[in-house]
């Protein structure tokens, strides 16, 4: 029998049409795809989950977070309509999410969840 997903992963877009979390996953090395890859899957088989693979970071906001060879990784999502919508992704440099990034995955939160860009109306 098939697994059945629980949530489905889908990726912000910008007003551009830009997909930044796919771009940024296409940039990292082969290894780091497919780890962070199966972290985000792990979250769609059997969401909700919780620490140590995915952290409540606001109202609305988590990070599913991988562990790298030598690095820490976080990619930002939301719930939306049943769609885990991936928001932002970093690889961390210091223990202390940048304030930046937050700031970063909460702006194309608050687009998601009122219900998409303007553009799309």
């Amino acid at each position: 029998m098939p697994e059945i997903k629980k949530i489905s992963v889908v990726f912000y877009k910008t007003p551009a049409g830009n997909e930044p979390v796919r771009e940024w996953l296409k940039a990292l090395p082969v290894a780091e795809k497919k780890t962070i890859g199966e972290d985000i899957k792990a979250v769609e088989m059997s969401w909700p989950v919780g620490i140590p693979l995915v952290r409540k970071m606001d109202t609305d906001l988590w990070e599913v977070r991988t562990q790298l060879p030598h690095k820490i990784s976080r990619v930002f999502f939301t719930v939306w309509k049943g769609f885990m919508v991936l928001l932002h992704g970093i690889i961390k440099k210091s223990q202390k999410t940048p304030k930046d990034d937050l700031d970063l995955a909460k702006k194309r939160r608050k687009d998601v969840l009122k219900g998409g860009r303007e553009d799309e109306k």
